[in-house]
């Protein structure tokens, strides 16, 4: 079980100063709470499984090695977040799939308030299949944006850093995340807006 404090909550820091000491048990707990969500951000950034296995193990290996580099400036998974990131760029570079992982871009400010919520249906066995669906359409498109916006957007909207975690995490500005945040999801909204259109649906009935 995961080290608790006496309130029961996590006890991260604990876990920290341990693992430090050489404690591999204790950064074995650290691996065991964020490993789910680094191979979900590794498999939404790459799109493979196999690559986010070895992001996930690479990710935990170089934070293991380097972990007497961490000061604590901002949160662990912050940091790991860092890592895993730049192993999952790694890969498509390796891929040579996409040319347009560099994340240096012009920068524009700004936010937008897309509303991105799925409605909630009734569990009939057609309404089921249509949020499937929803949900693959969703997906699809999400994987359809260019790295640099898929990484923010997989990082606020999905595992919902807060915008200063994801620049910490990115190694880029407040306004350039709040910049490519509203770039991708004015392109999620065009892809759907145009998919509906094709299909005679309204895309506000399911954003």
């Amino acid at each position: 079980m995961p080290a608790t404090t006496e309130a029961g909550v996590f006890d991260e820091s604990g876990l920290l100063a341990k693992a430090r000491d050489g404690d591999a048990a204790a950064f074995n707990e650290l691996v065991n709470r964020y490993s789910r969500k680094i191979y979900r951000l590794a498999k939404h950034i790459t799109q493979n499984d196999t690559d986010a296995e070895d992001v996930l193990q690479e990710t935990f290996m170089k934070s293991y090695e380097h972990l007497g580099d961490f000061q604590g400036q901002s949160k662990f998974y912050t940091w790991i977040v860092r890592i895993a990131v730049n192993e999952s760029l790694m890969k498509l570079r390796k891929r040579k799939s996409d040319r347009t992982v560099p994340l240096d871009e012009p920068l524009d400010t700004g936010e937008d308030t897309v509303v991105r919520e799925i409605a909630v249906w009734d569990e009939n066995p057609e309404q089921q299949y249509s949020r499937e669906e929803m949900a693959k359409i969703l997906d699809e498109s999400v994987e359809s944006l260019k790295p640099s916006f898929r990484t923010v957007f997989v990082l606020r909207d999905i595992e919902e850093l807060s915008t200063e975690e994801t620049a910490q995490a990115l190694g880029i500005s407040v306004p350039a995340v709040k910049s490519r945040l509203l770039r991708a999801r004015l392109q999620l909204r065009e892809k759907l807006t145009r998919f509906f259109r094709r299909k005679g649906d309204d895309v506000f009935a399911y954003l």
